[in-house]
């Protein structure tokens, strides 16, 4: 009801659907996207995620306020906004396709993701201080890790409205095409990583991210990551330089 999800070879492709309501979520809503991402990450099959908005309008509007003052049940969902800004154990990369607007939970949920490609219609804030609010899903961590504190604050203290060519600039978009172009360029983006070892992507998600929680590099550096021994231990780390010697295209496992 509340999420359509299709599978295009190793992608996965998550659409949130509440076009009435600008995909603004609610508790049923993210649990059932936080059980979508349950089986992406268990599904040895699906290599990427991308999550996107129903309609043309809004890739998610964020938390929606209305069903919370008319009363309805506001359980906990563990994993936060769709079900990813609270999941710090999922290695596979997941693309925003941002296809509108993406205010508040809606903005967080595409900083939980890898990466963002922006239609040019795309719209970007923070402004639940608008409403009495805070960006408490992640929004005020992820943003200045990402862009720098400055320009961070500058978002975060005004709640001002970014369009996706200056979040491009700002450093949070990667791309920005025409509406139209939106999903292409996602699955673009996202065949280019399949092209990739998975259990390789895997390994390089976790060493980054948590390479980040060292501020030392010496330190981030020489910490000892359980994914680098997995990834030796996976059948790509054989096949990728086999096919590299047999100048053919390798045939990851997935493994």
């Amino acid at each position: 009801e509340f999420v359509n999800t299709r599978t295009e070879g190793h992608i996965l492709i998550i659409e949130m659907n509440r076009p009435e309501k600008m995909n603004a979520l609610h508790p049923p809503a993210n649990a059932a996207l936080s059980d979508v991402f349950d089986e992406f990450a268990a599904n040895k099959d699906l290599w990427v995620a991308i999550i996107t908005g129903a309609g043309e309008r809004a890739f998610c509007a964020g938390n929606d306020l209305r069903y919370q003052a008319e009363g309805g049940d506001m359980f906990a969902v563990p994993k936060g906004f769709a079900g990813l800004t609270n999941r710090y154990d999922l290695f596979k990369p997941v693309i925003a396709a941002v296809n509108g607007v993406a205010m508040g939970g809606g903005f967080e949920i595409a900083l939980a993701c890898d990466l963002i490609i922006a239609s040019d219609t795309a719209r970007f804030a923070l402004p639940e201080p608008k409403v009495g609010l805070a960006a408490l899903a992640g929004g005020l961590h992820r943003l200045p890790r990402q862009i720098g504190l400055k320009q961070a604050m500058g978002m975060i203290l005004t709640g001002r409205h970014v369009q996706a060519a200056e979040g491009k600039e700002l450093g949070f978009v990667n791309e920005v095409v025409p509406q139209a172009d939106l999903m292409d360029a996602a699955m673009r983006w996202a065949g280019m990583i399949c092209e990739c070892s998975p259990s390789s992507i895997r390994t390089s998600k976790e060493v980054a991210m948590k390479g980040l929680d060292t501020a030392n590099f010496e330190e981030a550096f020489s910490a000892r990551y359980d994914a680098i021994g997995r990834m030796l231990k996976s059948p790509d780390f054989i096949e990728g330089p086999l096919a590299f010697a047999q100048k053919r295209k390798p045939e990851w496992s997935g493994e």
